[in-house]
């Protein structure tokens, strides 16, 4: 291999990091050409470092990188926008970590995706300036899934095809569906895996699904259905992933403190 070959430069947004040994640091990114990866960032936790401020959580940055032998080596890195109202607003970083959890959570290493990245990206542009950081998360949510190939059928019924009238209908988790009231109910009444939803929050997904967040941002949406959306999005996350996403327990405490004071 030339040397040529042994170097790469890669634009990349940090989703994770971590200390490794006595002043590395260990760095999950993501990039548009090669996906996520791990790379090590040598002696990043020293004062002195020139590589410490520019391998901040949630930065998007450009790096050269050194192919190593277990590891690839970040060997220079230039922060391009560093996102900083993340850094300085705990709701806000919040948020971030939600976004970057995500990523991580539905996305197998070293697997290409360019518009992922270019829609994270956008998406810590619009949590470090929006006023409605729910809204932020359900679009990313939403867009995240399509792009993971999870994207939910949200227009016509699962079982019978028939297009979905503007009435309560019934959203499968576990088949990433939505059945009508006849479907949506076996013979003796009882609902298949199914959980109600409203002809609001059916709406509101379709809109997020098929609108660019320009349009999106200026929803306003009641908390009934802001939480409705939002509990629907959380389970079909959670069978996706089977397990809970942590930060969004730590987003909802803090939802909690907030409103208690």
């Amino acid at each position: 291999m030339s040397h040529r070959e042994r170097l790469y430069q890669t634009e990349a947004i940090v989703l994770r990091r971590t200390d490794f040994g006595e002043a590395d640091r260990l760095l999950t990114v993501f990039t548009p050409e090669r996906g996520k990866i791990r790379l090590i960032a040598k002696g990043a936790r020293k004062p002195s470092s020139r590589k410490s401020g520019h391998v901040e959580l949630f930065s998007y940055g450009r790096y050269l990188v050194a192919v190593g032998h277990d590891l690839d080596i970040v060997t220079q890195a230039e922060t391009i926008e560093p996102f900083l109202p993340l850094h300085e607003d705990l709701l806000r970083a919040t948020y971030a970590y939600y976004v970057a959890e995500l990523t991580d959570a539905f996305t197998p290493e070293q697997d290409e995706n360019g518009p992922l990245f270019t829609l994270l990206k956008e998406a810590l542009g619009w949590l470090a300036a929006a006023d409605n950081l729910p809204l932020v998360a359900r679009y990313y949510e939403i867009h995240l899934l399509a792009l993971a190939g999870y994207q939910p059928q949200l227009f016509a019924c699962g079982a019978c095809k028939k297009p979905l009238e503007p009435e309560t209908n019934y959203f499968s988790p576990a088949q990433g569906t939505v059945f009508c009231p006849r479907c949506g109910r076996d013979p003796n009444g009882s609902i298949r895996d199914a959980v109600e939803l409203s002809a609001n929050a059916l709406k509101v997904l379709r809109f997020l699904q098929t609108r660019d967040w320009d349009t999106c941002r200026l929803l306003r949406l009641n908390p009934g259905t802001q939480a409705e959306v939002e509990r629907l999005n959380n389970r079909f996350i959670t069978h996706h992933l089977e397990r809970k996403v942590k930060s969004a327990d730590f987003i909802e405490r803090l939802r909690r403190q907030t409103e208690a004071n």
